[in-house]
């Protein structure tokens, strides 16, 4: 099962993909686009142009993972940048961003390195 939380790290796609793209466009696009490995334990996310379609790839063991979500009301936060670069985020970010949220969460509690017990 894929685990979102488990990624090393996670790419979104920003811009726009085109969702009839399945794994080996997807894929293509890592590797030709973001000259990234697409067969590496990162979680690589994609949006379409209305941002109510989102696809997440991931390579695990033997074969891909590909999760499509289709929100009926609504839309994501996506970044809108129209360069089609990418950026990486944490996977708590992600979150946010499949709950509808932003990346910029102003409010939320930022990770605190810990070295001992003073």
């Amino acid at each position: 099962m894929i685990n979102l939380s488990n990624s090393n790290k996670v790419y979104l796609a920003c811009g726009v993909t085109d969702m009839r793209k399945s794994i080996d466009g997807l894929a293509a696009i890592v590797q030709e686009c973001f000259l990234l490995d697409p067969f590496s334990t990162c979680l690589f996310v994609f949006c379409n142009r209305k941002r109510d379609k989102i696809k997440l790839l991931q390579w695990q063991h033997n074969g891909f993972w590909l999760i499509y979500r289709r929100l009926e009301k609504g839309h994501f936060q996506w970044p809108s940048d129209n360069s089609n670069s990418i950026l990486t985020i944490t996977s708590r970010e992600l979150n946010w961003l499949l709950d509808g949220l932003s990346l910029e969460q102003k409010q939320a509690h930022r990770k605190v390195e810990v070295n001992g017990v003073i």
